[in-house]
């Protein structure tokens, strides 16, 4: 069936909404996969558990990051979320899931189940440490040897480029289909961030291109992506799936009365925080979130939480955005905490007064997801999957201008009207609780299928 691009604007919306932008197309509906009707009234249906005869055995394969790892730490983000968690929703389902990644610890397991269903295999490709993205690519071949030998399975799933590099060759000569998910698609050369985070490997933008074109199918988390991985990347329109991630409703969840609130280390201040997660790194926009705080009149200023560290990539990248700290006198008002187990980072976003999303580009921006999901309001940047992660002026708003003043001017307005902010925040989980991981498995299920009988 493929997809169909129609354009997204309607008659609510102005030429000015920013959800408008971005070439007047940006709404790819994949008719088999598109949302159920209903609206934020939609309730997921009980998941069709299989047969014995109707179970998948899927390997997932996630060579530069294990999706056991932290979001926020390192090189893991938003992709090991997703990762994971459609694992864990299609073994509820019934199917088994291999997930396969590269050994960065000597103490790091051979296999590893981590619930009934769902297996984490650890293979040596290179020195079994943490390495740079810009240079795992070089142990592709050992890692596609690696997985060669772990047995059969009914179909192959590769998460990010390399993955797919390493995957589809032993597919091919297994005889066995291969779906591919990019998360990120590199910015072609020359472009600004807003086009995709720069490639780290020489490699990177043809080696897209081939697990493009090659696979039986890409699954794309928004529509955003699936544009991206069609016009930059020569994916065939009929082969792209779309399919929207979850968001675990139950640990991000509004705060409840009487709930002490969360408090950084350096304390909240006399006017709250406002929450940045994320890896720190230059796509994600954290310089831009400390710029707009500065606009902010110091007596209703809230103070920043940084949450998250830097890759090897990008290891000069906290230090800079210190300085920046430190040049605009903020020293006393923006806190960097590192990188917060799942647990505490669902306290931290339902604790904060907004959610900060400043990035350059995004695929869908399950950190927003995450945010709404826990009635915190969300301002944005008007960016790739972001514009469908939140609703404009219903959940939050998307700032289309990189502009520190706008942001300012933005954020100053919310903070000035806290009634306004929770009317935000209770339709912000309303609008969350439509994401679903059991639904999104029970999507991907049908995908696989789809695959199988070609």
């Amino acid at each position: 069936m493929g997809v169909r691009l129609v354009s997204a604007g309607s008659p609510q919306r102005t030429a000015a909404d920013p959800r408008n932008r971005g070439g007047g197309v940006h709404r790819v509906i994949l008719s088999r996969f598109n949302e159920p009707p209903g609206g934020y009234a939609r309730r997921v249906p009980t998941p069709v558990i299989p047969t014995h005869s109707d179970s998948l055995r899927v390997c997932f394969v996630s060579m530069h990051t294990s999706p056991a790892s932290p979001p926020g730490a390192g090189d893991a983000g938003g992709m090991n979320v997703v990762e994971l968690a459609q694992a864990l929703a299609l073994a509820r389902c019934g199917h088994q899931v291999d997930l396969v990644t590269r050994r960065q610890s000597p103490q790091d397991p051979e296999h590893r189940e981590l619930v009934p269903g769902v297996v984490l295999h650890h293979l040596d490709a290179g020195p079994a440490t943490p390495l740079p993205k810009s240079v795992i690519d070089e142990h592709i071949d050992q890692f596609s040897a690696g997985l060669a030998g772990l047995g059969h399975f009914d179909l192959y799933h590769s998460h990010h480029w390399m993955s797919g590099m390493a995957a589809l060759p032993v597919a091919r000569s297994a005889g066995v289909r291969h779906v591919q998910s990019f998360h990120s698609v590199a910015a072609p050369s020359g472009s600004s961030l807003d086009a995709g985070e720069p490639p780290e490997s020489p490699r990177r933008v043809p080696g897209e291109a081939q697990v493009a074109t090659a696979s039986d199918a890409v699954v794309a988390i928004s529509a955003a992506e699936a544009r991206t991985v069609i016009e930059r990347c020569g994916a065939d329109p009929d082969r792209v799936h779309i399919i929207s991630p979850g968001v675990d409703h139950e640990l991000f969840r509004p705060r409840r009365a009487g709930e002490v609130d969360w408090t950084p280390p350096g304390g909240a201040g006399r006017n709250g925080f406002l929450a940045f997660a994320g890896r720190l790194q230059p796509l994600k926009g954290a310089d831009l979130a400390i710029a707009a705080l500065a606009g902010i009149d110091p007596a209703i200023r809230p103070r920043l939480v940084v949450a998250g560290e830097a890759s090897q990539d990008f290891a000069d990248y906290p230090d800079q955005l210190r300085r920046a700290v430190a040049e605009s006198g903020l020293s006393d008002d923006v806190e960097f905490c590192g990188p917060l187990p799942r647990p505490e980072l669902a306290q931290m976003l339902r604790s904060a007064r907004l959610a900060l999303v400043p990035s350059y580009s995004e695929t869908f921006g399950l950190i927003a997801l995450e945010a709404q999901a826990s009635g915190v309001p969300v301002v944005a940047a008007c960016a790739g999957g972001l514009r469908e992660a939140v609703a404009h002026a219903e959940t939050g708003y998307l700032v289309d201008s990189r502009d520190p003043a706008v942001w300012s001017r933005v954020l100053t307005g919310l903070l000035a009207e806290p009634d306004r902010l929770t009317r935000l925040g209770q339709v912000a989980r309303v609008h969350a609780l439509r994401f679903d991981w059991l639904w999104t498995a029970r999507r991907l299920a049908e995908c696989y299928r789809e695959v199988l009988a070609q």
